[in-house]
């Protein structure tokens, strides 16, 4: 008999039906809103398991590459060894930190932290795979320049035919490669790599792709879009040694 003038008095009064509707939803939604969250928990932690997995696996690979590198190196040392030469295998690189720009409204100057720094040295810097710039002595501290300073140069190849020329920045967006010899065929679209030859980076480290050529004074020109677009300013490493 309660029970059904419950069910009447929630059925036919409004007073009564109100406060327990918002109940019943505040319920409703709060046990939803539950399992929201369990499914986003789940989801997350298989996301993250899937994760630590990938990472492993890359961790590993990276471990067999360094060793096959090591190797390598070795067995080149001793191949010029048996050769009778001179010349030696040994590149060294350091992770090196930006700490502040060198002076208000300049980003493209960078003071360096580096543990392992010689200022009678300029060094190249390198963000992952690309060409970040270089780093010079100031006041016997280092300081990268990164790619669109004017003082910012370096040896670079062309293209398939390895095209030579000598590249720098101009304070703007692109770059430009100057004294490449005109009996060279380039084209736009080509990429634009390190040549190694100013031993500041290894060989064949990317720079950007040609987007223009020009003819002047006996040499062509190249305007050059760069890979690095200089949203990073953390870390980078710093090319020690290039042999």
């Amino acid at each position: 008999m309660l029970i059904l003038l419950f069910w009447g008095g929630v059925h036919y009064s409004n007073p009564l039906q109100e406060p327990l509707n918002r109940f019943f939803n505040l319920i409703k939604s709060t046990y939803h809103d539950t399992l929201e969250t369990i499914d986003a928990s789940i989801e997350k932690h298989f996301s993250q398991a899937q994760t630590i997995e990938t990472l492993k696996q890359k961790l590993q690979k990276c471990k067999k590459n360094t060793l096959l590198l090591t190797q390598y190196e070795h067995e080149l040392n001793d191949l010029y060894k048996l050769t009778d030469t001179n010349l030696s295998f040994n590149p060294k690189v350091e992770l090196v930190r930006a700490s502040s720009y060198a002076k208000f409204g300049d980003t493209n100057r960078l003071w360096i932290e580096a543990k392992k720094y010689d200022p009678s040295k300029v060094y190249g810097l390198v963000f992952q795979n690309m060409v970040a710039g270089i780093v010079i002595p100031k006041n016997g501290m280092p300081l990268a320049l990164l790619l669109r300073d004017p003082k910012s140069s370096f040896a670079v190849y062309i293209g398939k035919t390895k095209a030579p020329g000598i590249v720098h920045g101009n304070n703007d967006e692109d770059l430009i490669v100057t004294f490449i010899p005109t009996w060279y065929n380039i084209k736009v679209g080509e990429e634009v790599v390190t040549s190694g030859l100013d031993n500041l980076f290894f060989q064949g480290i990317k720079v950007g792709k040609v987007y223009a050529i020009s003819t002047s004074q006996g040499y062509k020109k190249a305007l050059v879009k760069p890979y690095y677009k200089q949203n990073d300013l953390n870390y980078f490493y710093m090319i020690l040694s290039t042999k």
